[in-house]
């Protein structure tokens, strides 16, 4: 068994829930992936950031920053720079956060000092469902003089967020889709 499928058993068997759910995104759905069971897991934790890293790896513009949303990203942030050391290509992780730090540098972007100034930069998410989220880390990593140059989430529940993205210059890969994962293809 390679690491995607193992991820996969993974995801099935910590996250995957079936049941109505209210998304982050105001919809509902008949199913709901819980990726911080997985990425929290030393395990899953591991093979996420594995499997972005090769995402990130295969870029062909050096990345010098991996980044995403609190709450969502920050195991995936941490996992991914961590497998970078481990594989001699070190890249610094950055966690955006959801409303400026109210005291102090007042940050929207901690690990900022870490980072190139108008470095290019991944961003990573656990789930994908409209984009909404990543449109918004988007923005602020970008009113910081950066340049995002990849976005990359463990699962895109295709429901619009790929298109999305796209729409506006950043194509999202996905270690798997909705339809890899379970079975099934997102309704129109």
């Amino acid at each position: 068994m390679n690491e995607q499928q193992r991820l996969k058993q993974l995801l099935l068997h910590k996250s995957y829930r079936q049941g109505v759910f209210t998304l982050t995104s105001g919809k509902t759905s008949d199913f709901y992936v819980d990726g911080k069971q997985t990425t929290l897991d030393a395990e899953g934790g591991y093979l996420c950031g594995r499997l972005l890293f090769d995402l990130i790896r295969r870029h062909p513009e050096p990345i010098v920053g991996v980044g995403g949303m609190t709450l969502g990203a920050d195991p995936l942030v941490t996992a991914v720079s961590l497998v970078s050391y481990l594989e001699k290509a070190p890249i610094p992780a950055f966690i955006v956060r959801k409303e400026a730090k109210g005291h102090g540098t007042g940050n929207f972007i901690e690990g900022k000092s870490n980072l190139q100034p108008g470095g290019l930069v991944a961003l990573v998410e656990d789930v994908v469902t409209t984009g909404g989220t990543l449109l918004r880390v988007i923005e602020r990593v970008e009113n910081e003089g950066f340049r995002v140059g990849l976005v990359a989430t463990v699962v895109d529940r295709q429901e619009g967020g790929a298109e999305l993205l796209a729409a506006k210059g950043y194509p999202l890969k996905a270690i798997f889709t909705r339809e890899q994962l379970i079975g099934k293809v997102a309704r129109p």
